[in-house]
């Protein structure tokens, strides 16, 4: 096939994003204010709790199965893998630029994590509807493209939550200690308090993914007193010390970040695509509870058009600048547009060249394109969450999503020759 027509082919779903993204701007602008700041914050929580959930869990109970789920083992290897290498770039970049220290966990979070659920989600659908696709027959291309997207966007949920999330929380924290540090009792930075209520995520979800104020930090020895049975400590049940040893460790980890509903979905969704029992009385037409599968599937449509509207509306905050460094932009650029790519083209075609990947072209075209994608949209929620760069997040998005118009057409051709 003619470079050109696959150009044309890739140039396609990256159009559809850019319409949408520029209605989200159009309708967040001062005199429109239809999605203004406070109702871009109710619709984040909404598709944060509601929307993304329902996409994971339908998406994979329908598409993913005990068969095909032994074939996409190299997926979650090839996530981390784009994980790693985007970590140590950041670092680097890092090293070389010399942020603020606030910012560290987000030029890590940027390079590391790449938007491999929702924007994958309209790429792999318009790349198989097209015609002339090299992909094969549309339906055939669909369904097996959808088993792959719903794997990437739940091993990427996973990681997103486990690793990024405390990234940025670390981050915030260590600015916070320096404040209080200094005697000043507060930052004048853009960190917010560990323990005050994020304005995106309020209510009691809000408190899985903050620091406990039940047990302060100067509490924490006190809090390993019961643990021990050293002389002197008042007597408590075994079950009481082991549910402070658990509470103590659950908050140092933050395990309740890495079951976000996302994560959570991710997992019943498995559960129901591997076990038959589950998927026949699921899954299907004539399946007895195919209305909960439908209802399930109905939400989740929902959520890539309302979280590209979001985007773009939340670009408009990034065309007022922040004062952030250009080498940061350019170095976050390169990261996930250039050397990403470079590296994760030698490691997809090394896994295929020892057989650890199947010949299936486009199964190879979606790892490949994990690589390519510009960073994660929850990475701004998560800065939301502490207060931690949320001005330079905008920024960073704006201008790498911009240019992924032109970067993700390009390496979608490329990948697509490639693999073709």
């Amino acid at each position: 096939m003619r470079l050109l027509d696959l150009l044309y082919i890739a140039s396609v779903p990256i159009l559809k994003v850019l319409i949408l993204t520029a209605l989200g701007s159009l309708l967040a602008l001062d005199n429109i204010h239809v999605l203004g700041e406070s109702t871009r914050k109710e619709l984040n929580r909404v598709v944060f709790l509601v929307f993304s959930p329902a996409l994971v869990v339908s998406s994979l109970a329908k598409t993913i199965t005990y068969e095909n789920i032994v074939t996409l083992w190299f997926m979650p290897v090839n996530i981390l893998c784009a994980f790693i290498v985007g970590s140590a770039l950041g670092w680097i970049l890092i090293k070389i630029t010399r942020p603020a220290k606030q910012l560290k966990g987000l030029i890590l979070g940027c390079c590391a994590a790449g938007n491999n659920g929702s924007l994958l989600f309209i790429i792999i659908p318009a790349v198989c509807s097209e015609k002339g696709s090299p992909f094969g027959s549309p339906d055939v291309c669909s369904t097996y493209g959808m088993a792959y997207v719903s794997l990437s966007l739940a091993v990427s949920a996973i990681y997103m939550w486990s690793y990024v999330y405390n990234v940025v929380r670390v981050s915030s924290r260590d600015v916070n200690k320096e404040a209080d540090s200094d005697g000043h009792g507060g930052s004048t930075s853009t960190v917010k308090d560990a323990g005050e209520t994020p304005e995106l995520i309020q209510g009691n979800y809000s408190e899985a993914f903050l620091p406990s104020k039940e047990f302060p930090v100067s509490d924490e020895y006190e809090l390993l007193l019961p643990c021990t049975n050293s002389e002197g400590i008042v007597k408590v049940h075994l079950s009481d010390k082991i549910k402070q040893c658990f509470r103590m460790i659950s908050r140092k980890l933050n395990l309740k970040a890495v079951f976000a509903p996302s994560t959570t979905a991710a997992i019943a969704g498995f559960i129901i695509g591997v076990i038959p029992q589950i998927r026949n009385s699921l899954i299907g037409a004539s399946a007895p509870l195919h209305v909960v599968e439908d209802s399930a599937s109905l939400i989740g449509d929902a959520a890539i058009p309302t979280v590209t509207l979001i985007v773009g509306g939340n670009l408009l905050r990034g065309l007022r600048g922040s004062g952030i460094q250009s080498s940061l932009i350019v170095g976050i650029v390169a990261v996930r547009f250039v050397f990403l790519p470079l590296i994760g083209t030698a490691i997809v075609k090394g896994a295929v060249h020892f057989g650890l990947v199947h010949s299936d072209p486009l199964y190879q075209f979606v790892l490949l394109l994990q690589f390519a994608v510009p960073p994660a949209l929850n990475i701004g929620t998560i800065t939301q969450l502490f207060g931690a760069g949320e001005s330079e997040c905008s920024v960073i998005m704006l201008w790498t999503y911009a240019l992924a118009s032109i970067f993700l057409t390009l390496w979608s051709t490329l990948f697509m020759w490639l693999v073709a």
